[in-house]
């Protein structure tokens, strides 16, 4: 199959295209910063997938299918919505496990939306993430065309991706590491979260791409155990004070940090 990613770099996309190029697929990548590959079937396209020039002529090649990774605007999403659907055979859209409303129970594809039970009208006035997602999935369920997916994974980690609540890796990590303080909200502490291995949410993307099963479809992909966001927290403390004795005193040495806190993380997650 000839499969296009856009903004395949990140945490669900790097892994992605590995599975991809193993498989024997002819493989594109969207990345803003000039990057080679050493596998044949694998080829970086520079440019920013949000300029939708670039986007127009890179959909001249015709695609088996589409994965985009890339965030838009409910306006930007429904101009190019036609050109991303007549163009590839499926459109893999990513979004995300937050579209949905708080549930004493778990979460399936049925759950209500946060969108569609919502009564603030104030916070329904606005773009908020969940939201805006929500609006965007709506586009593609109205389509007349129905050869797209929707995606929908938990927080995603990897080594380069470990979320802590409303933070990403470079704010918390790197104040921790510079002996500065994060602040945590203790109303966060007991709220349920989904974190899932972003190699594992690649894999369900793979079987998805090309699957005549999931045309016209919304998937769930998560970690099938959930935990409150204080035992994430408790699980970042433990591995911090086993990789660094309970002190942090160097700076910039994120990559090899991450990894370590990677690999224990995704066994705490596992025990």
């Amino acid at each position: 199959m000839k499969v296009l990613i856009f903004g395949g770099t990140g945490a669900m996309g790097m892994p992605l295209v590995d599975l991809l190029a193993a498989c024997g697929d002819e493989v594109f990548v969207t990345s803003r910063r000039p990057r080679t590959s050493t596998r044949p079937n694998v080829r970086y396209i520079c440019g920013n997938a949000q300029d939708r020039a670039l986007v127009a002529d890179v959909l001249k090649g015709r695609f088996d299918a589409l994965v985009d990774f890339m965030s838009y605007t409910r306006a930007e999403f429904a101009g190019r919505l036609p050109m991303l659907l007549n163009s590839v055979g499926q459109y893999i859209f990513l979004s995300s496990c937050r579209v949905f409303a708080e549930s004493k129970t778990p979460i399936t594809e049925e759950t209500p939306r946060l969108l569609d039970v919502c009564e603030d009208k104030d916070f329904l006035a606005t773009e908020e993430y969940a939201l805006a997602k929500a609006r965007e999935e709506n586009l593609l369920f109205e389509s007349k065309q129905k050869n797209w997916t929707i995606v929908r994974p938990t927080v995603t980690y990897n080594s380069h991706r470990l979320q802590l609540g409303c933070y990403e890796l470079e704010e918390w990590l790197g104040r921790v590491l510079r002996g500065k303080p994060v602040v945590f909200f203790d109303d966060l502490a007991d709220k349920l979260t989904s974190m899932t291995y972003g190699e594992d949410v690649a894999r369900g993307i793979s079987y998805l791409i090309g699957n005549p099963n999931a045309m016209g479809e919304a998937v769930n992909i998560a970690s099938p155990e959930s935990k409150t966001w204080g035992e994430i927290l408790n699980i970042h403390k433990d591995t911090l004070e086993k990789s660094f004795g309970g002190g942090v005193q160097c700076t910039n040495c994120y990559a090899p940090s991450c990894r370590g806190l990677r690999d224990h993380f995704r066994k705490k997650m596992a025990a």
